[in-house]
Parts: structure tokens; sequence; C-alpha cells
């Protein structure tokens, strides 16, 4: 009997929030993803479908980072670098913004609104480098 009275409450509490907010039922707000840089043309895009690198970017960084670390592997597609390079852009003065103080970052305004831990930028930086290299080499396969 308890619970199905804190279930009520819960429910209610959770209409009364969601009208507070302008959100009717089944309709949940979005976050404000910042565009990224838009140095694409009709012949060059981002590495990967924008779907595609939504629901798979993870996986990339982790297999990218294993082959770093462990194989000495390195390569521009699906590089933290690289992609911190085109989607953390600049706000109206010119300064960026970085994964820990602002929302604004590009990998913080998904990650937060799915409640998801950033580890990356513990050791790399989430901040734009003004140049950086990689020396690609010859291409392995396993």
């Amino acid at each position: 009997m308890k619970i199905l009275k804190f279930l009520g409450k819960l429910s209610c509490g959770l209409l009364l929030a969601m009208a507070v907010n302008g959100v009717s039922a089944g309709e949940v707000p979005m976050p404000e993803i910042p565009k990224a840089k838009s140095n694409f043309s009709a012949e060059q895009s981002c590495v990967e479908p924008t779907d595609f690198m939504r629901q798979r970017h993870g996986l990339f960084l982790k297999h990218y980072r294993h082959d770093t670390m462990r194989r000495g592997m390195r390569t521009l597609q699906h590089s933290l670098v690289a992609c911190i390079n085109c989607h953390v852009t600049a706000d109206e003065s010119g300064n960026y913004p970085t994964v820990h103080q602002s929302s604004k970052h590009f990998c913080r305004s998904c990650h937060t609104y799915a409640a998801v831990n950033i580890d990356c930028f513990q050791c790399h930086t989430s901040k734009p480098q003004e140049s950086f290299s990689v020396d690609i080499g010859p291409v392995q396969s396993d």
C-alpha cells in the first residue's frame, strides 16, 4: 500500500515537473548540440554519417585508443584530437569552452543529457589544438 502511494506521488511530481517546463507527455527536450566548424566541402564531410557517429562514436574511440596504446597505430580517422579540432567551436568572444566548465562544450552537451560520464578529458585536452600532426604511416590490417 505504501509503495502505491509513493508511486502515485512520484507520478504526480513528474507530471508537475513536465508541466512547469512546458513539456507534454511523450515529448523529451533534446540537448542543444553546438554545430561543427563549417570547413567541410561537398567532397569532404565528417568521417562517418551523423546518425552512425551518434550511435557508435564511443566504440570508435575505444578501438582507436586500443590500437594507439597497444599497437602503436596513429591515424586521423576516429581520432579524438581530430574530433575536438572540428567539433569544439569558440563562443562569441573567441574563447573555447572546456568540457568541465561549460554545458556548451560539444561532448558535454550530449553526455550530460544522457547521464554518461566523460573520462577522456582526464588526460586529453577538451579544447582544439592550434596545430597537431600525426604520422599516419602504413595502414595495418589484422
